[in-house]
Order: C-alpha cells, then sequence, then structure tokens
C-alpha cells in the first residue's frame, strides 16, 4: 500500500486533485507557488443531457455513399413542424407533438400540451383550413443542403409597388418551408400540404443555407457556395431584391438579428460579416476568428451574437460594438493562431443560441455536443454525438435536435436553470436598445453595468 502512494502514477493524481482546475473536462496545472496562489477556481458541475430519442432514416446499399448526409434541422417558429433533410434529395417534415409522443423516455408533460392543438392554416390559395398537422416526405429534386420556416404577417406589406399583380396572397397562418439544393435552386413549400409553390433560380452553386427574416415579411436569404448572398421577397412572388456580395470564398450561413435589421453571415474565411437589411449595405467584418467560420446564430434579445469556426471556438459577440465577450473554448490548451488554421479533431461544426438567451448549444468533430452558459467558459452538460453536422433549438427551447453524416436526427432536452433577475433586465432592455444607448442613459454606473453585457 506504501509502494502505491509513493508511486509516480498516485502522486501525479493526487497533484491533479490538490492543484488542477476542470475546464472542459480537462486538467490544467498552475505554476504558481502556494504563497502567490489565485483563489481556488470555481468548479462546474459538468452532467450528461437527457437524451430524448432519434429519427432514424431506413439504410439502402447505396447510402454508404455521399448525399446521405442530414445539413440543416429547422422547427417552425410556431413550433408546429420539424423538418430535417434525411439524405439525398429528401425532407421529412413531420408535427413536433408526433415526435413528441413518439419518445417514450421523454418526461416533458408540458412540452407535449403546449404542442398539442389543431391548426388553423391558410393555404396559398387563400382559402382556411382546420386540420391535424399532417406529416409530409417532400422530394425536393436534389440534394438538400438548406432549410428554412418562413411565417407571414398580413400587415408586414411587400417592398414591391404593384401589389395587385400577386400571385399567391399569404395570410396570417402561412406557414412555409424554403429547401436550398446542390444545382442551386431554391423550393418553397407549403408546409400544410406539402405543395410546390415556387421555384427561384439565380444561384450558379450549391445554396448552403437560407434564413427567414423573422418579422414576418417573408424576405428570405439564401447563401451560396458561389461566394453571394441573395434577398427574396416572397410576398412579391418571390421576385430577386438585392445581391450581396463581399465574400471572397463560400458562403456557409446567415442569421438575422431578431428585428430583421441586421444580417450575419460567414463562410470559408476568417471575418464575420454584418449587414445592414433596411439599406442592403456593409456595416462592419468582425475579426478574431483563426479559421473559417460556418456558423452563426444571434441571441433573442439581439445582444449578442454567436460564431462557431474550425479553430475550436465559438465566439461570443457585442455586435454592436464589435467587441469580443467570451470565447468558448473545446480544445485545451487552445491551438495557436498559426496551427488553429489547420485540421484537428475539435473543428465546430454548428451553434445555436437556445430561445431564454442563456445557453448556448455547440456541434464538434469531437463526437461531443455541449450545452454552454453565456456565464461560464465551461460546458454545463454534454452528450455523445458521432459525425454530427447542425443543431437547432425548438421554438419553446425545450429540446436540442442535431442531424448527423447518416441521415438521422438525435434529440436532448436542455439543462434547466432560473434566469437572475439579472438577465430578466437585460433581456428586457435589450431588445429595443443596442449596448450604445444603454451606456448613454442618465442613470448610475453601476445600473448600466448591471445592464450590460461585460467580457466574461
Amino acid at each position: 500500500m506504501q509502494n502505491y502512494i509513493n508511486s509516480p502514477v498516485r502522486k501525479k493524481a493526487l497533484l491533479a486533485s490538490l492543484r488542477g482546475s476542470r475546464c472542459g473536462g480537462d486538467i490544467h496545472f498552475s505554476s504558481v507557488s502556494a504563497a502567490n496562489a489565485a483563489p481556488p477556481p470555481r468548479f462546474y458541475p459538468l452532467t450528461k443531457a437527457k437524451f430524448i430519442g432519434n429519427l432514424q432514416v431506413p439504410v439502402a446499399p447505396f447510402d454508404q455513399k455521399s448525399g446521405r448526409e442530414s445539413w440543416t434541422v429547422a422547427f417552425a417558429p410556431d413550433g408546429s413542424y420539424f423538418a430535417w433533410s434525411q439524405g439525398h434529395r429528401t425532407v421529412r417534415l413531420i408535427p413536433w407533438m408526433k415526435c413528441l409522443k413518439n419518445f417514450s423516455s421523454h418526461g416533458g408533460d408540458d412540452t407535449i400540451a403546449s404542442s398539442s392543438r389543431r391548426l388553423s392554416c391558410q393555404n396559398s390559395d387563400g382559402s382556411q383550413v382546420f386540420s391535424e398537422p399532417q406529416e409530409h416526405a417532400i422530394d425536393c429534386g436534389d440534394i438538400v443542403w438548406g432549410l428554412g420556416f418562413g411565417s407571414s404577417v398580413p400587415d408586414k406589406q411587400s417592398r414591391c409597388v404593384n401589389i395587385e399583380w400577386h400571385r399567391f396572397k399569404f395570410g396570417e397562418d402561412q406557414l412555409l418551408l424554403a429547401t436550398g439544393l446542390n444545382n442551386g435552386r431554391i423550393k418553397i413549400w407549403d408546409v400544410y400540404t406539402g405543395k410546390l409553390l415556387l421555384n427561384l433560380m439565380d444561384h450558379i452553386d450549391i445554396v448552403r443555407d437560407l434564413t427567414f427574416a423573422p418579422d414576418g415579411s417573408l424576405m428570405l436569404v439564401s447563401a451560396s457556395r458561389d461566394k453571394t448572398l441573395r434577398v427574396w421577397d416572397l410576398k412579391d412572388d418571390g421576385n430577386m431584391v438585392k445581391v450581396l456580395r463581399g465574400h471572397q470564398n463560400w458562403v456557409y450561413c446567415s442569421a438575422f438579428s431578431p428585428d430583421s435589421s441586421i444580417l450575419c453571415s460567414v463562410g470559408a474565411g476568417k471575418a464575420v460579416f454584418l449587414w445592414n437589411m433596411d439599406k442592403y449595405k456593409l456595416i462592419q467584418k468582425l475579426e478574431g476568428h483563426h479559421n473559417d467560420v460556418v456558423s452563426c446564430d444571434f441571441s433573442p434579445d439581439g445582444a449578442l451574437l454567436a460564431t462557431a469556426s474550425y479553430d475550436t471556438r465559438v465566439i461570443v459577440w457585442d455586435h454592436h460594438k464589435g467587441t469580443i465577450l467570451l470565447e468558448l473554448g473545446h480544445l485545451f490548451p487552445p491551438p495557436s493562431p498559426i496551427f488553429a488554421g489547420g485540421s484537428n479533431d475539435r473543428w465546430v461544426r454548428s451553434v445555436s443560441f437556445r430561445p431564454d438567451g442563456r445557453h448556448i448549444a455547440s456541434i464538434t468533430d469531437d463526437r461531443l455536443v455541449r450545452f454552454w452558459s453565456i456565464e461560464e467558459r465551461a460546458p454545463q452538460a454534454i452528450a455523445s454525438l458521432a459525425n454530427g453536422l447542425c443543431c437547432a433549438f425548438s421554438a419553446e427551447g425545450s429540446v436540442l435536435a442535431a442531424g448527423t453524416r447518416d441521415g438521422s436526427v438525435h434529440f436532448w432536452g436542455s439543462p434547466r436553470s432560473i434566469a437572475s433577475l439579472q438577465h430578466v433586465c437585460r433581456m428586457a432592455l435589450r431588445r429595443v436598445m443596442t449596448t450604445q444607448q444603454v451606456e448613454s442613459l442618465n442613470i448610475p454606473m453601476p445600473l448600466r453595468d448591471y445592464l450590460t453585457y461585460r467580457v466574461m
């Protein structure tokens, strides 16, 4: 027994427990002396996320080849439907309530109750339909890369002057699905009927991502490997409004701010692009990543922007000031800039903000899904996932969906915690005020700091 205690292995373990600190699951040793040591680090309880269920795709012999990947998963804004590209050219539309009922291990009865309702929907021809949500398998005719749900608000008028000539009259309950294809086309589908409405053609390469403006205007932005973003007005029968140029290489992802005034786009490059969507002009480029930036998402209050990169990091920005507030590392120690541009097993594939504004999910090549808090540098919960490609939170934020290379989708319950008073106050204020506006308020400095997101 004495020999075991004095063994090098045992000494190393004891030293780790006395001097180490956990950060993302790794142990780091301090080189400072005991006399000058800093206060002991804070330990965060790391839990395993609750697995809810998955949606599998039937396997055929040719499925072992490329084209089987699930590049995108998406939830409808009202929480009624879930969609994913299940491989090759097929998109599956499933009522979200049906998914939850099929996941017998899921214990969130409140989520099921909130989704259990009949749909009062309006077709593109203006007729009203009352029915249960129906499942659809849509054959898009080519490999599907991007998906996006869009819902209409009647009082949001089209920017087109000749509104009398519109082919479609989208009502209040209209729900659309846009699919971006390998051949550069974009197809618009009626979610309730599964019918094809529009076929948009202008890109000359893969349409990698699609995002609708959240204000109900049915403005659609497409990101493509042809190095451009295109803006489409679906209330004007899919007329292309503007081409946004500035990327020097493929564009991977784009995201609207909650008020639809700003668009973020990222691609095969280290810069993060911010566009003014009222004037369709480039506002600024955010510099901080050391490799391609592949995913982006705004917080629900519009105050924060999260970007994911192959440099193994997720960066949380105050995009109003162009400053980095938080870096979430997936490799420790983090690679230096010269090595961060290379290949490793920690490339971050996707990032998504939870609707509560306090949590972020990330998908990486190290076979892990991580749930983060914006107030901590270490993950709160993890889950195993092989070959993950994309992720998205459900509309109410209780479930995370992740797509994989084999076309399947996996679901986990999100970590639950009570929001602090500070977070509630910040969310309420930051929905209507920028960082500069908050800092210019004639209030005491401690209160201004209380209402502002700070560098972690």
